[in-house]
């Protein structure tokens, strides 16, 4: 694959995708709606929205009901001063689903989307169909340096910079040379694969709401010395869910070695690591992205939630034999899981 966007999809004919609002606890929360059939949520990464899937959803939605909401303080959802931790947003989903009469959905979470995703496994295991990992947050602490900076108080106030007129589109012409410059033959290698998509999520920061709910939501899962939340330590709980990991193997933003760590650590799921690809797997090769969600959701059965099970899992806890892997894997996962820096959210 020479790059981002380099293998289009095809339009998918009759399939419409509406954008709905629903107000809860009295904040408007926009989600695209689209399809018919088995139900599937789309969460998108931080700073981003729900048209990040747009050339997705029609596709999915041949078979099933595609639901990609724009998580609060994203997007066209509001955007209060509210609690923007993981913990919160698998709660909004929660509601979200509950006011749409959805009992159960398969959860698709890319970067902090995939940290929601596992939340919302963790505390609502009985709507939870399968789970599809991209390049999801919260795995271990590695994550790129612009997102460190990014949640230090005097570094932030930076991105009040972007509210000077002329601002943005200077920061709009760097990100498309900086494309253009990956893709030629002059690449400067892996280091600038996700720059173009870092920028296009900044352009949409100047607003003051936007940019303070994306501060909020950074310092709840990042500061200086990168992620502060892992999902390892509770990774055992998914052993009987269906779980599929999506990773780019030039991802800058949450290195691949997360996919490996999370794989070890999920007994039973699979991974597919796309070459070439970098933090939006689904955008540097949807026709991938697409025939492995869709033979991952063709080839397992939903999860039937167990309390009894679940009640066992918790009793016996991390069993260092389930985790799969070499050695040095092993060990990279109980020393994540020993980290004493990490959130217990």
């Amino acid at each position: 694959m020479s790059g981002t966007h380099s293998r289009k999809l095809r339009p998918v004919p009759d399939t419409e995708t509406r954008m709905v609002f629903r107000t809860i606890h009295g904040y408007r929360r926009a989600f695209r709606v689209a399809g018919q059939g088995p139900v599937i949520l789309l969460l998108h990464g931080i700073g981003d929205n729900s048209s990040t899937w747009a050339e997705i959803i029609p596709h999915l939605a041949k078979n099933y009901t595609v639901i990609a909401p724009d998580l609060l303080g994203h997007g066209r959802s509001d955007k209060p001063r509210a609690d923007y931790s993981v913990a919160a947003y698998a709660n909004g989903m929660r509601d979200l689903l509950s006011a749409l009469g959805i009992d159960h959905a398969t959860v698709i979470g890319h970067s902090l989307g995939g940290g929601v995703a596992m939340q919302f496994a963790y505390q609502f295991p009985q709507m939870v169909d399968r789970l599809v990992l991209v390049s999801a947050g919260g795995v271990t602490k590695d994550v790129h340096p612009l997102l460190r900076l990014s949640a230090v108080p005097v570094v932030n106030e930076a991105l009040k910079l972007l509210r000077i007129p002329g601002a943005m589109p200077t920061v709009r012409l760097i990100g498309n040379a900086l494309s253009e410059l990956h893709h030629t033959r002059l690449r400067p290698g892996a280091l600038l694969h996700d720059t173009p998509d870092l920028l296009r999520v900044l352009s949409g920061l100047p607003d003051p709401d936007a940019s303070a709910a994306f501060l909020r939501t950074l310092r709840a899962v990042v500061d200086w010395r990168g992620q502060v939340v892992t999902m390892l330590d509770r990774s055992y709980l998914t052993a009987d869910v269906p779980v599929q990991l999506i990773w780019g193997d030039q991802d800058t933003v949450i290195p691949v070695d997360h996919a490996h760590l999370a794989h070890a650590a999920m007994s039973g799921s699979h991974l597919d690591v796309f070459q070439g690809a970098g933090h939006f797997p689904f955008r540097d090769d949807p026709i991938r992205f697409l025939r492995t969600v869709e033979n991952f959701l063709a080839t397992t059965r939903p999860h039937v939630s167990d309390e009894n099970r679940r009640r066992q899992l918790l009793v016996d806890g991390v069993v260092e034999d389930a985790i799969s892997g070499s050695e040095s894997t092993r060990m990279a996962v109980l020393d994540a899981m020993a980290c004493d820096e990490r959130s217990a959210t």
